[in-house]
Parts: structure tokens; C-alpha cells; sequence
């Protein structure tokens, strides 16, 4: 029996690879989906995407914070933009049991808006 996050990409039609028994890799370039992760942590379903690495320098960090916080605060319904390691991440969660396919395809909407739109506002921070 498929879990409940298997079931939901084949419904919602997604390319996608099971990376092992709880991670999912969805990547579908014509709908904006790149290296979006799709983890089982019970009790949460985790979204997770590496949008860039932190540029070098404190001033170029300073902007790309603020502007990672402003896009967080305006532009974003589901998940937010946080570090880790050096890099920037986009990142949602839902709790498992009371996810619906809606839920599921609104988080995966969410990040695929937030990758395309946000990208030439995040691309000016990107190590040349």
C-alpha cells in the first residue's frame, strides 16, 4: 500500500524518484518543480528545496538576508526561506495526517512560484 505523499505525486501527476523509504525528488522543469524534496519526519511532511549558496562578503549577506525576510513576509502563503549549511533553502511542512491532496499541491505550487518568481530577485545575491 502506497503512503499517503507516494499516493498524492501519482494523483497530482508529478515526476518524481523515491530517493529511499521517505524522501521523494520531484522535478519537473515544465512546471517549475526543480530538486524538491518531499521527506516523511513523522508526524510532518517536509518540503525542502537548496534555492543558492550565501554569497561572500557581510554586505551581500546583509541584503540577501533582507530580502529573504521581505519575500518571506509578502510573497510567500506556504513555507519560508531559511540557512543551512551555507546555503539558502525554501521549505514547507504539513502535518501527515491531516494532509489532503489540496494541501499537498498548494505547498508544491507555492515553492514552484516562489522558485520562478523569486528568482531574478535572488539571482543579483548568486557568487559570480
Amino acid at each position: 500500500m502506497l503512503n499517503k505523499i507516494e499516493q498524492n505525486l501519482i494523483d497530482l501527476k508529478f515526476n518524481y524518484e523515491e530517493v529511499d523509504g521517505n524522501v521523494w525528488l520531484v522535478n519537473e522543469d515544465e512546471r517549475g518543480f526543480e530538486n524538491i524534496a518531499v521527506m516523511y519526519n513523522a508526524p510532518l511532511v517536509v518540503f525542502r528545496s537548496v534555492v543558492m549558496e550565501i554569497p561572500a562578503g557581510e554586505a551581500a549577506q546583509f541584503a540577501l538576508y533582507k530580502k529573504l525576510l521581505e519575500l518571506n513576509v509578502s510573497d510567500l502563503v506556504h513555507g519560508a526561506y531559511g540557512i543551512e549549511d551555507d546555503k539558502v533553502v525554501l521549505i514547507d511542512t504539513l502535518e501527515y495526517d491531516g494532509m489532503d491532496a489540496d494541501e499537498f499541491q498548494a505547498s508544491l505550487d507555492s515553492f514552484s512560484l516562489a522558485l520562478t518568481q523569486h528568482y531574478p530577485l535572488l539571482s543579483v545575491f548568486r557568487s559570480k
